[in-house]
């Protein structure tokens, strides 16, 4: 096994926890989306414009793309979480995160990203903390996935707000 560290996966690939998720654990995964926003602020504290137009790793989005990726994610996620909770199984849209990163709001001052992500993971985590053991088996259906639990989909939000911090702090550590 390698000691170097894959700059694609800085904390490590995704792994789907085995179901049902015990009360400690969601809570664990809650209280770490509740803390991303504020960890990746922190990880952005003091890098330059210069840092901010850097690629995170060769080929890869710079760090103020991932900035903007962040929320734009989060939100897709938080109305993920609201399809599945109001609606049978439904089927999510995907998106080309990749052609998102490309469009002129990537370019935006970071503070507006920053913002919208500490906003909006308030309100999901408001909604996350009310939401009951059988309100968390619900699920919703990703074309390329298939059925995809509010448990698993909790654990897959904590995993990617500290993917991306780990992103950030690659840079940071040049």
């Amino acid at each position: 096994m390698s000691d170097t560290l894959d700059p694609r996966f800085p904390i490590g690939k995704f792994h789907r926890p085995a179901l049902p998720i015990d009360l400690a654990t969601r809570t664990t995964y809650i209280d770490d989306i509740e803390r991303m926003p504020s960890a990746f602020r922190a990880a952005l504290r003091g890098l330059s414009d210069a840092e901010l137009d850097t690629p995170y790793r060769p080929g890869g989005w710079t760090v103020r793309q991932v900035v903007h990726h962040v929320p734009d994610s989060h939100m897709n996620a938080y109305i993920r979480f609201k399809l599945a909770l109001t609606e049978d199984v439904p089927t999510i849209k995907p998106y080309a995160e990749d052609r998102w990163a490309e469009l002129p709001d990537t370019r935006a001052p970071i503070e507006l990203s920053l913002d919208l992500l500490e906003v909006l993971h308030r309100r999901w985590v408001h909604l996350l903390r009310a939401l009951s053991a059988p309100e968390f088996e619900k699920a919703y259906k990703h074309p390329e996935m298939g059925a995809v639990p509010l448990d698993t989909a909790l654990a897959l939000y904590a995993w990617h707000g500290k993917h991306h911090t780990g992103h950030v702090r690659l840079v940071g550590s040049r």
